[in-house]
């Protein structure tokens, strides 16, 4: 880790563009370690085991037809900052040219805000379904990334074996991979929401529709992984959510500031929003019934419905 390297790649920002992304790569880069990926072959055949495995578990519960990504990595943090660069990218596109009236500092600050958010997320992330949102080809393939040096660091605080920690991970991420894969319409909705809604801030103003829509999707898909995971993961995994949850809310105040400034707990909303969604659904009915959620985007619930999952179940019920 280099930090006087870090901060002279922000300071040394340049180009015409609201962040110069090289250096914010560059930048996160150098202030993050990258971590072993030294893996012995049997450990390298356990990702790909628990990956077939996830794959088999989810579609049995599921009922859903679905292949996992061909691009299916293990990282390095540095890994996953270049592989994630490109995406941060794309979506800060069209608020490229607000630089104000100081563009040099702004472009400064800019690059430095990115380095600091790709940075954090590099140590942290543990695995990654990437539906590629707003890819230049749009069929291009998606990618399944596992972090290793950060699942092997969580398992280690966490005290849990790192086996079955990276297990439920994969298990995880490919419930995500089950959902884009049953609704081929999935990716171009949240991509339409995602650019109305950064069309709207770079243009000074906030399209509250947009970003409520998109929160319901975001929250459905959360929702749908874990009843899949409390169906398909072949072991109980009570302690290991228990035990994430409480290092989230033990954190230290800068942690827990990062975590809000990046949305975090609105993610953390959307897992219990949507799970307990679904836990009313199937409550009510079945897996096949709240699967019907992925047939068609005028499936999906309201607002409303997400807090009233009988309401949902009756709509589709005379549908």
């Amino acid at each position: 880790m280099n930090l006087y390297r870090s901060v002279r790649a922000v300071a040394g920002a340049s180009g015409d563009d609201a962040v110069d992304w090289r250096a914010a790569a560059e930048a996160a880069k150098a202030s993050t370690e990258p971590g072993s990926l030294e893996l012995d072959p049997d450990e390298e055949a356990a990702y790909a085991r628990d990956v077939r495995d996830a794959r088999a578990g989810v579609q049995e519960a599921a009922g859903l037809e679905f292949d996992v990504p061909d691009v299916v990595e293990i990282q390095n943090r540095h890994h996953w900052i270049d592989a994630n660069i490109a995406t941060f990218e794309r979506v800060m596109a069209p608020m490229e040219s607000q630089l104000g009236a100081f563009p040099g500092a702004a472009r400064t600050i800019n690059t430095g805000t990115m380095t600091v958010l790709l940075a954090f997320l590099g140590r942290n992330v543990l695995g990654q379904y990437d539906p590629l949102l707003l890819a230049e080809t749009p069929d291009e393939d998606h990618a399944l990334y596992f972090v290793r040096p950060n699942i092997l660091k969580a398992a280690e605080v966490l005290d849990v074996d790192s086996d079955r920690f990276r297990r439920w991970i994969a298990f995880h991420e490919v419930t995500h991979a089950a959902e884009f894969g049953a609704a081929p319409w999935l990716s171009t909705h949240l991509e339409s929401r995602m650019q109305e809604g950064i069309d709207a801030l770079a243009e000074g103003s906030f399209d509250r529709n947009a970003f409520r829509e998109l929160d319901v999707t975001m929250t459905v898909v959360e929702g749908y992984a874990e009843l899949l995971m409390d169906h398909a993961f072949d072991d109980e995994y009570a302690d290991l959510r228990r035990k994430l949850d409480a290092r989230r809310q033990g954190r230290g105040p800068i942690q827990r500031l990062f975590r809000r400034l990046l949305g975090l707990g609105l993610k953390q909303r959307q897992y219990e929003r949507g799970k307990s969604f679904f836990e009313g659904v199937t409550g009510a009915r079945d897996v096949a019934f709240a699967s019907r959620v992925w047939d068609h985007p005028d499936n999906l619930p309201t607002g409303e419905e997400l807090d009233d999952p009988g309401r949902w179940v009756r709509r589709l019920e005379r549908a």
